[in-house]
């Protein structure tokens, strides 16, 4: 989001903020970064003017860079009692511009940076200071969009109206089939970006997506990716399940995996760096990106630069969804507005046998000059929830941020799929309590359960572990995640005879935990789920499900940093889907709780989903909306600059 709120401060360290042993913190590395750029803006010969506002600006970059954002506006940090000093040099922000770029260590963004520039600190016309870093992948990223996005339209067989009639018959009440209209815009394009919130078919979008292109071309690289490894599996389920209606000779050819994206870039032990760039590119005609709102502004940048420029490119997410963990908000920033050329209209009607009024009836008016013209659709109509079936009412009142008509709903108790649970204390309440331990019971009862094949148990486990879960917005406190994990494997330990403490060992039996960061040698990447369970031999393995079906197992020792799983942060379950999900609220408003943070944790849940926590929490949630600091939409309707002779 690049529009400045006037509300939004950037994260200030506390008065006195202990350095802890281990890895520096946020705060620690603000400083650093601080020091290193006071330092080198005064070998530079800085006035004492910039040298008075560089260490708090700095501090507050890096802070926000920390907390998802990618830029600054300088009327922020041009405002009294902002941060620091930096409100009291003389207050506005021309003033700050112009002591800025005589720092000597910020340069002034043009569409082509001085060569062997290496200021680490950019300032566009409209404001934005940026990180150096971030600035070039920002502007990377927007180059490599708006270039495919313009590429000349694909030239569509007149035969695939009739297959897409096949795949999508025409509706009786002859309103656009969107769904229809995804693939028929896709077909046409080297960019789609598809927004749609769950059960709105994305995954059936995509199915039928392959099934055309595949018609035309039985050879077409396909290769689908996800953030995680959950999502690229569930896609990959997923895909298979739309696609068995499909023609004998079309599933043959859909791929048979899905990578997360890391893997699919290829994973090198230098940070930051693939085996997949510019000068090496991937081996695709056609990526499907599913849960592409956990996209951040680095990973979606590796990504188009790894691709080759005659590929097609489909983003899958939920606009509505949480950003990503680190900086930038990609998906959001491109799938904000719908905007068709008159022309395209005109290709999409023709494609699909949808009328041309039908179409600008639901449609913005035409704008040929939009930086992404032609390549974003909306998918709206779900086919899991109904707007007003539980789930589906209960995730609208939250996006309309209708914090107080949704808990009056709630506490009415009117529909089965939604329960609300007052629990206005600091610690869980046993109601609270009791519904984690029921969601788990039948996991409980597996483990309990006489074994006869070690096999079957381990797809017995999973599939009983992975029909409920607990969501929490916070880490600390006897609400978050770490005392909830607690209070779960301890009653898991009890059920099972085992004694209350587990002392050193990350292995016992029933754990169920999470992967926190990746190994390519081992195959396990962030978000990976495993169950800790004994092996054909006796002896306690952590099984993994593999993409293809069926199970591998790692010893203990040798898994990458991981936790426990009964508790997920809601930004840890993105990719999943459960039959039933807990979402336990904090005891006060936080920060991180906002109405993307709920709209999240609500659709997670594809049956029955239950919030508890306090009514003001929950209310003050609806009301705060995520933002993402960023100047994304600004790069994107930038001139090109001339192509490299």
């Amino acid at each position: 989001m690049s529009a400045f709120d006037p509300s939004f401060a950037p994260p200030s360290p506390p008065a006195s903020s202990p350095v802890l042993a281990g890895a520096p913190s946020e705060f620690d590395l603000a400083e650093g970064f601080a020091a290193h750029l006071l330092h080198w803006a005064r070998t530079l010969g800085a006035p004492a003017a910039a040298l008075a506002v560089l260490a708090p600006l700095a501090r507050a970059l890096a802070l926000a860079a920390a907390e998802g954002h990618v830029c600054l506006p300088l009327e922020l940090l041009a405002a009294d009692g902002a941060i620091g000093t930096i409100g009291t040099i003389g207050g506005s922000p021309s003033t700050l511009r112009a002591t800025l770029l005589g720092s000597g260590v910020t340069v002034e963004a043009k569409p082509l940076l001085p060569a062997g520039s290496a200021h680490p600190l950019v300032l566009d016309g409209d404001g934005r200071l940026y990180l150096r870093r971030f600035f070039d992948l920002e502007q990377r990223l927007a180059r490599a969009l708006v270039r495919r996005a313009r590429m000349p339209s694909a030239v569509v067989p007149d035969a695939l109206h009739a297959t897409l009639d096949t795949l999508f018959p025409p509706r009786a009440d002859g309103a656009p089939d969107w769904q229809k209209l995804a693939v028929a815009l896709a077909l046409h394009s080297r960019l789609t970006v598809i927004s749609g919130g769950p059960g709105t078919g994305k995954t059936t979008t995509v199915a039928a997506l392959l099934a055309c292109l595949l018609e035309l071309a039985p050879e077409l690289r396909i290769a689908l990716a996800a953030p995680t490894g959950k999502a690229a599996a569930r896609m990959l389920e997923a895909l298979r399940a739309r696609a068995a209606h499909l023609p004998a000779k079309v599933r043959k050819r859909l791929p048979a995996e899905a990578h997360t994206l890391h893997r699919l870039l290829g994973v090198t032990p230098q940070a930051g760096r693939f085996r997949h760039h510019a000068g090496k590119l991937l081996a695709v005609d056609l990526l499907v990106v599913d849960e592409a709102s956990m996209l951040d502004l680095a990973l979606a940048t590796r990504v188009l630069d790894a691709l080759p420029p005659e590929a097609r490119l489909v983003l899958l997410g939920d606009k509505d969804q949480l950003a990503a963990v680190e900086a930038g908000a990609v998906f959001a920033e491109l799938s904000a507005g719908r905007s068709f050329s008159a022309a395209m209209i005109a290709r999409l009607a023709a494609l699909t046998g949808t009328p041309v009024p039908a179409l600008n009836a639901d449609l913005p008016p035409p704008a040929q000059r939009a930086p992404l013209a032609d390549s974003v659709i909306w998918l709206t109509e779900s086919h899991r929830f109904r707007r007003d079936s539980g789930i589906g009412r209960l995730a609208a009142d939250i996006n309309a941020g209708a914090g107080a008509a949704a808990l009056d709903w709630l506490r009415a108790g009117a529909d089965a799929s939604v329960r609300w649970i007052e629990d206005e204390g600091a610690r869980p309440a046993a109601a609270t309590l009791a519904a984690m331990e029921a969601g788990y019971a039948d996991y409980f009862a597996v483990l309990q359960a006489p074994v006869t094949d070690p096999q079957e148990r381990v797809a017995a486990a999973f599939a009983a572990f992975d029909r409920f879960r607990v969501l929490v917005a916070v880490h600390e406190g006897p609400r978050g995640l770490a005392a909830l994990n607690l209070h779960l494997e301890r009653r898991l330990r009890a059920v099972l005879g085992l004694a209350a403490e587990r002392g050193g060992g990350n292995a016992w039996f029933g754990r169920p935990l999470i992967v926190l960061r990746n190994d390519a040698l081992l195959g396990l990447y962030n978000g990976d789920i495993g169950l800790c369970l004994p092996a054909p031999g006796g002896e306690l393995m952590v099984f993994f499900p593999q993409p293809g079906g069926g199970y591998r197992s790692i010893a203990p020792l040798r898994l990458p940093a991981h936790d426990t799983a009964f508790a997920l942060t809601v930004h840890k379950s993105q990719g999943s889907e459960f039959d039933e999900v807990l979402l336990v609220l904090p005891a006060t408003p936080v920060r991180v709780l906002t109405r993307e943070l709920l709209y999240t944790g609500v659709t997670r849940a594809a049956q029955r989903v239950t919030l508890a926590g306090p009514a003001r929490v929950f209310g003050a949630g609806c009301t705060l909306r995520t933002q993402r600091l960023s100047g994304l939409a600004a790069r994107l309707a930038e001139p090109l600059p001339p192509a490299p002779s």
